[in-house]
């Protein structure tokens, strides 16, 4: 049987480039005489944006500084003992790049049951344990305070989670085990599972208080402190702990019911790693907590060695450092600065659009339309926000008139233009309308403002090629809700020149969004892959195969909403004519549906209705119904997901060898950041690659082996 230390040992040789955390030990007295105490801090030696973390040796160094003060609190030198993170952050959990690396099921295991024999000898001490959440924690950081005794937290803490279902794992180092014993299951399961599958929704300092989780809470600008002091009166018997009692009848099992119904409805069975959390959630009923331990080191080790889990680092890696550093972007120096916005058009998304510059940029930002109603209108939209803001208490009085003073309209161009740096137009998605525009703005503009466009689908380039300097024009394109959606596809045209571009890049950076360069090429990257996709569905359809079998074949990807709802969502008149315009690039493979056309000339909002007595579910619409006009060819749901997957692959193929985007990888980001794609599925070619389309397709993988999937 191996030791903890010669299972580090064994991992940490797996491992070597490790950032590794220390696990440094301090004594001192504890105030009103309450006794010597040992305090543990983890710290990597980098400042905050290096958050510390746990892999193999991290874990080895936390198990010797353990040593010293179990032998301590053994021989009565100690009374107690706590543990705490360096400025701003506590621990952010496990070393996923540690992970990305084992290829071995006895090596994911071992990487379980080490991280489970450190942590438990916290809560086998002869003397209480309390940790102290003194900023960041997540995953493995949280688990390791969980195994104390008492637990504090800061006032000031911005993020602590359970993220692991989010990114394909468990919290596999007794989060799934010891939470519901602590508060209980249905609490649990809102933190492992909900707000894991919302987009990895992060708990604040005062919730991690009011759901039990920290005993005590402290502001931050003395946090250790007020917890020391608190610390010693619960030593000191002047404090009591007292923690609600667990519901372990009826309420436990209705938890368990309502996560799996909550994974349904967001992954559709498709990833496993909510299940198998709710697996050991649900067996931790009866307060066994080695039991729950042994579970975790099942279940995270079978998940390390699967796909899901491996997408799931793949996309994390992406966003983090991909997204932060886009692939082809010229050199930032490039850049110029941008002191005034210019935004032509006051409907709704230009409207957005003036708001996100405003907010992000904090310089006066102008709207323009064709009349003063609509300036109004718009102008008035983004003052309705700011209050918005203002009541919620995310910013001060000063704040929201400030902003208020930066945003005004004209109907002048001339007047409104003649000092701006950088000037969107966000109007009807027509080439005629788009290239009049531009004239009249180049007109006006002075020589140095970069000309954008929020086109979805239509050339830059054709766009630019009537004015006296094309080179200025870039593709823009944000995703709605504007304020939601992290991508912005940047378009750089046939003209397009570097400054141009880097400025492009450099406001990305600003409106904090994940910018992807793309070749100027129809309907550019998101668009182009879920036309195809939409496209593909409503295909069979047309053709014979029932709307619910078309809809039900995609389940199994595990896709945030249905093809057909992600019409509603986008309007089935935008969805029209982007296929329209992909049609007349590529007649052969995007075909203009005469039933979506139907229902976009009849006005329905989307194919299903939504009635209160059916619990809002969507139904087929009758009136759609009746417009449909449908062959006789039926597909099962199997036919259909490998009809639509294929079509998918290969469109992803042309995409890479037309050079789109530089790589597969960008494909994904898009597809993460932009369409809301699930992590599990690594955006979408991981899946493609796991599933053997890619080669039943194109002949090969998109990705190498190891990159999303477990090392060769």
């Amino acid at each position: 049987m191996s030791t903890t230390a010669e299972l580090l040992k064994g991992a940490a040789e797996l491992f070597p480039d490790e950032v590794v955390t220390s696990a440094h030990v301090r004594h001192f007295e504890l105030p009103a005489a309450a006794g010597r105490f040992a305090l543990i801090t983890l710290d990597n030696g980098f400042d905050h944006t290096k958050p510390t973390t746990f892999g193999p040796q991290s874990l080895a160094n936390l198990n010797a500084a353990i040593d010293q003060v179990e032998a301590e609190a053994a021989n009565g030198e100690i009374v107690g003992v706590g543990i705490t993170g360096k400025p701003f952050i506590f621990a952010v959990g496990a070393d996923l790049k540690g992970v990305e690396l084992l290829k071995k099921h006895d090596e994911a295991l071992a990487i379980g049951k080490g991280g489970h024999d450190v942590f438990k000898r916290l809560s086998a001490l002869a003397v209480p344990t309390f940790a102290y959440y003194n900023g960041a924690a997540m995953g493995g950081g949280v688990e390791v305070g969980l195994h104390c005794t008492y637990r504090t937290v800061s006032k000031a803490l911005p993020a602590f989670s359970l993220p692991e279902v989010f990114l394909g794992l468990v919290p596999g180092w007794g989060g799934c085990a010891i939470l519901p014993n602590l508060i209980g299951a249905e609490k649990a399961v809102s933190v492992i599972i909900e707000n894991s599958l919302n987009q990895n929704r992060q708990l604040k300092g005062k919730q991690v208080f009011e759901l039990g989780i920290a005993d005590a809470i402290f502001e931050g600008a003395d946090f250790l402190e007020q917890s020391l002091v608190w610390t010693a009166s619960v030593l000191k018997g002047d404090v009591s702990v007292d923690r609600a009692e667990v519901d372990r009848g009826e309420a436990w099992d209705q938890a368990v019911a309502k996560g799996r119904a909550l994974a349904d409805s967001k992954v559709h069975g498709a990833a496993p790693a909510a299940y198998r959390a709710l697996d050991i959630i649900e067996a931790a009923k009866d307060g066994d907590l080695q039991k729950g331990f042994d579970a975790e080191d099942q279940a995270l080790a079978d998940l390390i060695m699967g796909g899901e889990l491996r997408s799931g680092i793949y996309a994390f890696n992406l966003v983090q450092k991909r997204g932060k550093r886009p692939a082809g972007a010229p050199d930032k120096s490039l850049a110029r600065p941008v002191t005034k916005v210019g935004v032509v058009g006051a409907g709704l998304m230009a409207s957005q659009l003036a708001l996100l510059f405003l907010r992000r940029l904090e310089v006066p930002v102008v709207l323009t339309d064709i009349d003063q109603e609509r300036v109004d209108k718009g102008v008035g939209y983004v003052h309705g926000e700011i209050e918005k803001l203002l009541g919620k208490g995310r910013i001060n009085q000063d704040k929201a008139n400030r902003l208020k003073g930066l945003v005004s309209g004209v109907l002048d161009k001339a007047e409104g233009f003649a000092d701006a740096d950088f000037i969107i137009e966000a109007v009807f998605e027509e080439m005629g309308v788009k290239q009049k525009v531009f004239a009249e703005v180049e007109a006006v503009a002075p020589a140095h403002a970069i000309l954008a466009t929020n086109t979805s689908s239509l050339s830059v380039s054709e766009m630019a090629s009537k004015l006296q300097h094309p080179e200025r024009v870039v593709g823009f394109h944000f995703f709605n809700p504007v304020a939601i959606l992290p991508l912005l596809e940047i378009v750089r045209g046939e003209k397009t020149d570097d400054a141009s571009l880097a400025t492009a890049f450099g406001v990305a950076k600003k409106l904090k969004k994940t910018a992807v360069l793309t070749k100027d090429a129809p309907a550019f990257v998101v668009n182009r892959i879920l036309t195809r996709f939409m496209g593909e569905i409503q295909n069979v359809i047309d053709e014979g195969t029932s709307v619910e079998t078309a809809e039900k074949a995609i389940e199994p990807l595990g896709l945030p909403m249905s093809p057909l709802v992600l019409l509603e969502l986008v309007g089935p008149a935008i969805g029209l004519h982007v296929s329209e315009t992909l049609n007349r690039s590529f007649p052969e493979r995007f075909k203009v549906s005469p039933n979506l056309k139907a229902v976009v000339e009849a006005g329905k909002r989307g194919f299903y209705v939504y009635k209160p007595e059916n619990g809002f579910k969507p139904e087929l619409d009758p009136e759609v119904a009746a417009l449909l006009k449908q062959g006789d060819v039926v597909l099962t749901e199997e036919q259909v997901r490998d009809r639509v997957l294929d079509a998918v692959a290969q469109e992803i193929g042309l995409m890479l060898e037309e050079g789109v985007v530089a790589e597969a990888q960008d494909i994904d980001l898009c597809l993460i950041t932009g369409a809301g794609w699930p992590f599990h599925l690594g955006g979408i070619t991981p899946y493609l690659d796991r599933e053997g389309v890619s080669e039943r397709v194109n002949g090969k993988r998109f990705l190498a082996q190891g990159v999303a999937s477990v090392p060769a």
